[in-house]
């Protein structure tokens, strides 16, 4: 059974999640987004706690969230392991772009929810990836606008919007979004701006 099943269908999961994170003293609050296949990006981004309590938060609300993963990490038993928290493997080495290979693979599926970290590490970085933005963009599926606000202890799904193909644009809907939020290292946390690479 993966990770995305498992939270899914288990009440007993969602009741615990629930609980831990009320004792941790969170509130969720969750926008509902009206389809099952979306790009979900979580941010700010500070702290290994992020990785934690966003499991908690997707097992609370039933939510089946995937992970792409190199496939070096597929091999073998580890791999098994890999497949069951939800991963998926892809490749980067042929010349398929990861894009592409992410885009097919929701055209497969009529329910996936694919979780990306936009900023890519814990420590201050002034610029996002913006791969999250193209798979949407490419798959014609949304972005769901996940958060973690240690400043009130609040964590959920934001507002979705569809990717326009004007990046510029829909940058500023996920700046506005975030602004005022607060990482639990807030001295790691940098500004959203489109990356230059």
């Amino acid at each position: 059974m993966s990770l995305a099943l498992g939270i899914q269908k288990s009440s007993l999961a969602q009741e615990i999640a629930k609980k831990i994170l009320y004792v941790m003293g969170w509130r969720s609050h969750v926008i509902p987004p009206r389809t099952s296949r979306y790009v979900l990006i979580g941010a700010p981004h500070t702290s290994n706690w992020d990785f934690f309590i966003m499991l908690l938060l997707m097992a609370a609300e039933r939510i089946p969230i995937r992970w792409l993963g190199k496939d070096a990490l597929f091999k073998g038993p580890v791999g098994v392991f890999m497949r069951a928290m939800g991963g998926i493997r892809v490749n980067r080495r042929e010349s398929t772009k990861l894009v592409d290979q992410v885009a097919a693979i929701f055209a497969e599926h009529e329910s996936l929810v694919i979780g990306i970290s936009p900023e890519g590490t814990r420590g201050k970085t002034t610029r996002w990836r913006t791969g999250f933005y193209y798979i949407a963009l490419s798959a014609n599926v949304p972005v769901v606008l996940g958060y973690l606000d240690y400043g009130n202890k609040i964590c959920g799904l934001g507002p979705s919007f569809m990717p326009s193909g004007d990046i510029q644009t829909d940058f500023e809907i996920i700046g506005d979004f975030y602004a005022g939020m607060v990482g639990k290292n807030p001295k790691k946390q940098g500004k959203i701006i489109l990356s230059t690479k």
